[in-house]
């Protein structure tokens, strides 16, 4: 299914140096920001206390959130969870104060703001298990991205692979860089974001490579960068299909699925603007510097002719 039909390959890789040195640009900020700034952990990962209350009649958050400050309870991170009644606070670690003498700061408070709030949950997440979820999630990180470096290396060559690794860490190190410049809250929610990001990206650079790998062997006459080119255009309407039609579901979590997937589908929204990017932009270039070969994949094909020739004499 095409929208439309280029008629012309468009010379992607006539710009792939520009687009490149954005790309490293743009990386490096990302860097910068994750070293400068840091990434703002949630209590997930640090340690607190999360407590699920349930008011009468739709909350105020701006209410709850304006009580919780006059009752000297900082750091409160105050969202609707579920339904318009439901509200979810979460407190991170604050010296030696323990998990009942926070959730019963929280209920006092918020019982001078409507004493028909009632507790439905409260958890506390200590700071060894908020340590244990961090490192399992760079693990997590470390093994999918191990994981799609192999398959690649497999299904395609080496060159190939490296090239969609880069592609998909520069993706990864944007995300990261975007909640650290900007603090939004690092959390479960983004580490799986993240998560299905990577899976996604190289699912649209498989894509790519495959019709490169079918123009190496039909487009004998053409250069590289002509076979990459026409790759990547006759691949376009299908790339703008299926990143748009994902997208606007993307969108529709992060501006009506509430505070409790708005960080979540915000990991997704720049992942999937960036893995259209790198896919095309990033991978497609790096091809080109890693110096790939239509020789690279007609090796194989050349010594299975050989071979069957000389089963035949």
């Amino acid at each position: 299914m095409e929208f439309f039909r280029i008629k012309h390959d468009i010379p992607f890789m006539r710009y792939g140096k520009i687009t490149t040195a954005i790309s490293l640009i743009t990386f490096l900020f990302a860097i910068w920001a994750l070293a400068a700034r840091g990434l703002n952990l949630g209590i997930d990962f640090t340690g607190g206390t999360l407590i699920e209350v349930t008011f009468n009649q739709p909350a105020n958050i701006d209410q709850v959130r304006q009580t919780l400050e006059q009752a000297r309870i900082k750091d409160a991170s105050v969202q609707v969870f579920g339904a318009s009644n439901d509200v979810l606070i979460r407190l991170p670690l604050h010296g030696n104060m323990g998990n009942s003498k926070s959730s019963d700061a929280v209920i006092t408070a918020l019982h001078s703001l409507d004493a028909s709030v009632t507790p439905k949950r409260v958890d506390f997440v200590g700071p060894q298990v908020g340590s244990e979820l961090y490192n399992n999630g760079a693990l997590a990180l470390m093994v999918v991205a191990g994981g799609i470096l192999l398959y690649l290396a497999l299904r395609f060559e080496w060159r190939f692979a490296l090239a969609a690794i880069i592609a998909n860490v520069h993706d990864v190190v944007i995300i990261l860089g975007c909640f650290a410049f900007f603090q939004w809250e690092f959390n479960l929610t983004v580490l799986a974001g993240i998560l299905a990001v990577l899976g996604y990206s190289v699912n649209e650079s498989v894509v790519v490579f495959d019709r490169i790998r079918e123009n190496l062997r039909k487009m004998r006459k053409a250069t590289i960068p002509q076979i990459i080119d026409n790759a990547i255009t006759t691949t376009m309407s299908r790339t703008i299909i299926t990143h748009g039609m994902t997208e606007t579901m993307v969108l529709s979590m992060l501006f009506f699925g509430g505070d409790a997937l708005h960080n979540f589908a915000l990991a997704l929204t720049i992942g999937i603007l960036f893995g259209i990017y790198s896919s095309v932009l990033v991978a497609s270039p790096l091809l080109l510097m890693f110096g790939v070969k239509r020789e690279h994949f007609l090796k194989s094909t050349t010594k299975a002719e050989v071979s069957a020739n000389g089963a035949q004499v």
